[in-house]
């Protein structure tokens, strides 16, 4: 039986819970990997070839490659796992979190110095009838 889950009607959010750990679980070891030096060298080496070592869904895997971190995201992918990918291509979590956005790095910045997105039609979908849909990812997941 599912869970009841209300928090899926947030705009532009994936929430990591249980059912998202398990879809993710081999991406997010994967991940995990890059901690080590001799993985990330091997990783940039041959990026397909080293994807192929873990059984992760096709999906996943093009994901990754494509790094887009919404459609990782959306495959199971935890944030703080993800970073490991971005760190590896010499990217800073700002700049990942830019992307993942749609902003530039410095817009991405200044929103954030400035407080952030305004709350008003980001709470729940239909929420006065003005709140946005989520933000898909560019690419379907199955």
């Amino acid at each position: 039986m599912a869970l009841d889950k209300p928090y899926l009607d947030i705009p532009g959010t994936i929430i990591f819970d249980a059912e998202q750990s398990r879809k993710g679980y081999w991406l997010n070891q994967f991940c995990m990997s890059l901690m080590k030096a001799e993985n990330r060298t091997r990783f940039k080496a041959d990026e397909r070839a080293y994807l192929d070592e873990w059984p992760m869904t096709e999906e996943q895997k093009q994901a990754v490659l494509a790094r887009d971190l919404n459609w990782c995201m959306a495959t199971g992918g935890n944030i703080y796992f993800l970073a490991k990918i971005g760190a590896t291509d010499g990217k800073s979590f700002q700049q990942m979190a830019g992307s993942m956005t749609g902003m530039s790095e410095e817009a991405y910045r200044n929103m954030m110095i400035n407080g952030g997105r305004s709350v008003e039609g980001n709470r729940r979908i239909g929420e006065n009838g003005d709140a946005q849909r989520p933000i898909a990812p560019k690419h379907q997941t199955s």
